[in-house]
């Protein structure tokens, strides 16, 4: 029976998937690291992660029988997609599954620091009365700067829109405007004119560093900041200084450079104890709702891949799907060179088989190839596909429905 480890707390949905689907298995609330994680994968298949758990070029190493590691969540740089890549080891994750609990929280967290909320709630649980509307704002008619305009941002942009939030957005490629936003030529153009910034940015080393005292310091005077995308793209020095300044009038933090890896180990950060911040621990995405969503939707990938040799939605191998109905079905991961499928065709046909139907498609050093075939496979042909000086991976399908 093929097995399947799942770490960090992966929704049951996904083990219900992965267990109709013939797998054995096995869950464990935590991460692990690089060590346990090379033990831990002994005879697996299949592993599931979400933030913690890094799946470096040495575990890939370690475990060449591993076919497939999904992401339970949106971000893969815990992951090293050149070294899954070469290993054979396709990689898939849940690019839309939690968009709607991040955003949600981004609103909350603009409405709440607009309105003081945070220093009202200590100042009555220290037991003094703070009935005042000092420094307390509706956001109806504010500004809103979202910095990456990708499946977040632009859902961001719909709901502040229609709480009447002016919405201005700034991102390195050309993304079409949804209702009323008015993109920006540039970063700094977004900065002087937003009222409240918002960072969503993805997970690329491009990234890291993004946003720091210079940037803090274009922002307008007493405007608010909030970081839900990654943890390493701001600067929280430069952050500290601009609260503690007054420059900044408050922050929303959910990302950290540095997580604790277990629930209830102890979170250090220079952003304690500041007034009118927000500091949530990488909680955008949990939602029981988004968490369930992620676990159906990421099992399901892992299933079509093994099942079928689907990699729609692959971060780190070629796309390819293939509908169709034979004996038996083949797919070889190779390196990008001419001529493979040509050596592929000759190999079937000198075994007497036609090819019913193919998909290649290349990605950077990669090629992947599907191919269904009139009859049964034989052995000695699968041995010739899995010598060849080009091949990867070589995966072996049954019977592929109509």
């Amino acid at each position: 029976m093929p097995r399947a480890l799942l770490l960090e707390n992966i929704d049951p949905v996904a083990t219900e998937i992965l267990g109709s689907a013939g797998y054995e298995v096995e869950s464990m609330r935590g991460a692990l690291d690089e060590a346990d994680l090379i033990a831990a994968l002994d005879g697996v298949d299949l592993l599931g992660i979400r933030s913690k758990t890094q799946v470096t070029a040495e575990v890939l190493r370690n475990r060449p029988d591993l076919a497939a590691v999904g992401a339970f969540c949106i971000g893969t740089n815990q992951i090293d997609l050149t070294a899954a890549a070469a290993a054979g080891v396709a990689v898939f994750n849940a690019p839309f599954s939690n968009t709607r609990s991040v955003v949600e929280m981004a609103i909350a967290d603009i409405i709440i620091l607009a309105r003081r909320l945070v220093d009202r709630d200590r100042s009555l649980h220290a037991g003094t009365w703070d009935k005042s509307a000092a420094g307390s704002h509706e956001i109806r008619g504010r500004t809103l700067g979202i910095i990456g305009y990708g499946n977040i941002g632009s859902q961001l942009s719909v709901l502040a829109e229609a709480l009447g939030m002016r919405v201005l957005f700034y991102d390195l490629e050309d993304k079409l405007a949804l209702g009323n936003a008015e993109r920006c030529d540039s970063l700094d153009e977004l900065l002087e004119r937003a009222e409240t910034v918002t960072l969503h940015v993805d997970g690329r080393a491009g990234n890291a560093g993004l946003f720091g005292a210079e940037q803090f310091a274009r922002m307008r005077p007493r405007s608010l900041f909030l970081n839900l995308s990654r943890g390493f793209v701001l600067d929280h020095e430069a952050l500290r200084d601009s609260i503690l300044s007054g420059h900044i009038a408050g922050a929303a933090v959910d990302v950290f450079p540095l997580e604790p890896r277990e629930q209830g180990d102890e979170f250090t950060s220079v952003l304690r104890g500041l007034p009118n911040v927000i500091l949530t621990p990488h909680i955008g995405g949990s939602t029981q709702e988004a968490q369930h969503d992620i676990g159906r939707f990421v099992a399901g990938k892992l299933v079509d891949y093994t099942a079928t040799g689907t990699t729609t939605l692959s971060v780190n191998l070629p796309t390819v799907v293939l509908h169709g109905s034979s004996a038996d079905r083949f797919a070889l991961l190779h390196r990008n060179v001419p001529g493979v499928l040509a050596r592929v065709d000759a190999l079937v046909g000198e075994h007497g088989l036609n090819v019913d139907a193919q998909v290649l498609a290349t990605r950077g050093e990669h090629g992947y190839a599907v191919t269904d075939v009139s009859a049964p496979l034989p052995a000695d042909l699968l041995a010739g596909l899995a010598t060849l000086p080009e091949a990867v991976r070589l995966m072996r399908f049954g019977p592929r429905g109509g």
